[in-house]
Order: structure tokens, then C-alpha cells, then sequence
């Protein structure tokens, strides 16, 4: 039987993974989800809910899929009636105008509009500059791209963009800023005065911007500001999200990018070769799903800062030192009380120790000190889940 290391190579001696992916195996969140389900352990780690979303989001998928609308291909752009819902949202909440028909592009979730993106609008050699800690398939998709990743870290406590720093990474090869506000996995969430300086500068250096908010629902402290809305920003941003996170139905895989006609028409290129097209009954439905009342949005927010506080007063008690984010659904911590060094060797060990999976946040780093001692907890579950998770944990303390 071959090795690992040989079955990795042809026959002529040649790796068989492309070197741009050299590195990028399995990712953290498959890994430690594979390693709840061999344990039984409570999974705290990958940022899915256990509960579904709205009962009447997802009858309205159940009716688009006997109404036969979606089971086949749906146009590539994405169906009419999610375009058009797009749009309204993003006036509603954010007072952007985008033309349903040319400046929305629907895609297999957040994450391929990403890809598509920065496949789309990078040359080989682009340097991209991007905060750190970051999700782990932007440096993926960076490298597919054959652009440069470079790093802005954000460093505990505070973890805020150090933005003379960030001045001074833009050099001639620079082509694109990659934004997440609300940040995964610290939950800063950039100010105004933050955005502002960020759009200047992009404006100044004639730099492209892709920004991830797929948390833009979920602030719990601050607001959430589209860059798009600052001056200078409509023409060169692509503005990303999806409902996966917004409507607790993560497996629908259904995203979207808004952007000027240029941007949608170069992500879409893209895009097509990707998945062509996805979640055709889904797209129907989330449709509907976007134009819930406000009172929806409000309750979700509220239900999740609730979490928030009862998963973080739990894990203080338990011991770790807890960076309490101002969005997303993660919580950072600091394994260092425990005399605990390697974040990694820890939530290998977690599920074992306690019966409980969480992520380290080393492997979001290029600069793996950074985050070393840094492990990500989830609160999207239920009260019951997280308040067996923290008295699990507590046996950390001896």
C-alpha cells in the first residue's frame, strides 16, 4: 500500500496538487467538525446554528420546489425575484441603489462570490492586502487567483486595524483591499472613522475592494457601514453577503455580490465556470426571506447577543480570558490562563479533555505567534447546548 507522500505524487515524481494550493488541505472547520462527530463531542467550533430558520422561509422552498419553480437551471445571474429582493435590501438597510438586473450577481453562497471575485479580478502576482486573522478561504482563493496575500494583523485586545500600518503595505503591485465587517473570527466591527480612512486610501491608491459581510445582521455593539456608501467607493467595490448566516439556513448555500455593471459583469465571468448556477427552489425563497419585517432582523440580532453574553460569562468562569466581540457569532479566547500555549495541540486535545470542539485561531494567521494561544467558541446553538458546553469546560479547571 502506498504512503500518504506517494499517493500525493504521479507517477512521473509531480506533486498532484497544484502549488498554488500547497498548504491549503482540509480546513480547520471540516477537520474539528469530523473529530465531533468521532467523539460525541458538543461542537462548538464550525459556525452553523442547531436550530432552522423561519418556518415560513422554508415552506416558501417547499412551495417553489411542487410549483416547480427552481428545479431546473435557474438563470445565471441568479432568478428575478431574489435580484429584485437584493436590491430592496440593500436600499432599505443601507440606502444603496444597485439595478437588480446588471449590478446583483446570485452565487453559491458567500463563499463562491469570493472566489469568483478575486478569480475574476486578479493578474498572477496581485498583491492583496487582507486583515489576519481571516477565513481561511480567502488565502485559498488568493492563491487559486495567483495573487499575493498580504497581511494587516489585528492583534488582541482590541484587534483594530493599525492604519498607518495599513498605509504603508500598499505598494504598485497592490490591486485589491479584501474586507470582513464584522470580522470572523474576532467580531470587530470597523468604525466610521475606520471605513473612512480605508476608502481614502483606496480612492488615493485606485485600489479595487472586496468586502465580506456576511454578518452585517449580527452587531451587537457599533454599526454596521457598507464601504460601498463611502465617497469615492460605489464604482470600486464588490459588496459580498449571503442567508446563511442572516436566516440560520447555512446548507442552502445561497450568496450574492452587488457592484457597478463593470465589477458584476467581470464576477460573473467567473462565477459561471464555477458552479454555473445553484439552489434554484432556495433562490424563491429567499426572496421572501429578505423582505421579513424588521422585527425579524431585531429579534434574531437580540436572540444572538443573548447567546453571546451567556456563552462568554460562561467561558470566563470556566477560566479563559474572553475577547468579547462586537459581532459575528464567535467568541475569541485566550487559553493562557491554563499555562496553555498552542491553541492547535489544545482543541486537538479538547474533545477528549471535555467533550467539547472549538477552533484555533493560530490557523487564520500568517503569523502564527499572533494567535497561538487564540481558540474560537460559536454561540449560535441552543441555551441548553452551550450551558452543557461551559459546564463541560469547567473541568479545565482541575
Amino acid at each position: 500500500m502506498k504512503n500518504a507522500d506517494e499517493a500525493a505524487h504521479a507517477p512521473g515524481g509531480r506533486p498532484l496538487l497544484n502549488r498554488r494550493l500547497d498548504g491549503h488541505g482540509t480546513t480547520i472547520f471540516a477537520e474539528m467538525s469530523a473529530l465531533a462527530v468521532a467523539t460525541g463531542a458538543i461542537n462548538l467550533g464550525q459556525g452553523f446554528p442547531d436550530t432552522d430558520g423561519p418556518e415560513q422561509v422554508r415552506e416558501a422552498a417547499v412551495r417553489a420546489i411542487r410549483e416547480g419553480r427552481g428545479n431546473q437551471y435557474p438563470p445565471g445571474p441568479g432568478v428575478p425575484e431574489l435580484r429584485h429582493a437584493i436590491s430592496e435590501h440593500q436600499r432599505r438597510f443601507h440606502g444603496l441603489e444597485f439595478d437588480p438586473d446588471t449590478e446583483v450577481l446570485v452565487t453559491a453562497g458567500a463563499t463562491e462570490a469570493i472566489a469568483a471575485a478575486l478569480l475574476a479580478l486578479l493578474e498572477p502576482g496581485d498583491e492583496v492586502i487582507a486583515f489576519e486573522p481571516f477565513y481561511d478561504s480567502y488565502a485559498a482563493c488568493i492563491a487559486m487567483a495567483g495573487g499575493v496575500r498580504v497581511p494587516l494583523t489585528l492583534r488582541a485586545p482590541g484587534f483594530r486595524p493599525d492604519l498607518d500600518r495599513l498605509r504603508a503595505l500598499v505598494t504598485p503591485r497592490t490591486r485589491l483591499l479584501l474586507l470582513n465587517t464584522p470580522h470572523n473570527p474576532t467580531g470587530t466591527v470597523l468604525t466610521r472613522e475606520e471605513l473612512a480612512a480605508i476608502a481614502e486610501l483606496a480612492v488615493e491608491r485606485d485600489l479595487l475592494v472586496v468586502t465580506d459581510e456576511v454578518y452585517e445582521h449580527l452587531v451587537f455593539e457599533g454599526e454596521h457601514l457598507p464601504i460601498a456608501a463611502f465617497p469615492g467607493m460605489r464604482e470600486r467595490t464588490v459588496t459580498i453577503s449571503s442567508a446563511g448566516k442572516t436566516f440560520s439556513l447555512t446548507g442552502w448555500k445561497v450568496g450574492w455580490a452587488t457592484a457597478p455593471a463593470p465589477l458584476v459583469a467581470a464576477v460573473r465571468t467567473a462565477k459561471q465556470y464555477l458552479t454555473y448556477v445553484s439552489a434554484g427552489p432556495f433562490q424563491y425563497a429567499i426572496a421572501e426571506a429578505l423582505r421579513l419585517p424588521d422585527a425579524h432582523y431585531e429579534g434574531f440580532r437580540a436572540d444572538l447577543r443573548r447567546k453571546r453574553d451567556l456563552l462568554a460569562d460562561g467561558l470566563r468562569t470556566a477560566g479563559f480570558e474572553v475577547h468579547l466581540p462586537q459581532g459575528t457569532y464567535f467568541i475569541t479566547t485566550d487559553i493562557a490562563p491554563f499555562g496553555e500555549k498552542d491553541a492547535y495541540a489544545f482543541c486537538r486535545a479538547l474533545p477528549e479533555r471535555c467533550g467539547v470542539v472549538a477552533v484555533p485561531n493560530s490557523v487564520f494567521y500568517d503569523d502564527p505567534d499572533a494567535g497561538r494561544s487564540q481558540v474560537r467558541f460559536t454561540f449560535c446553538k441552543k441555551d441548553e447546548v452551550l450551558a452543557e458546553a461551559v459546564q463541560r469546560l469547567k473541568r479545565l479547571r482541575g
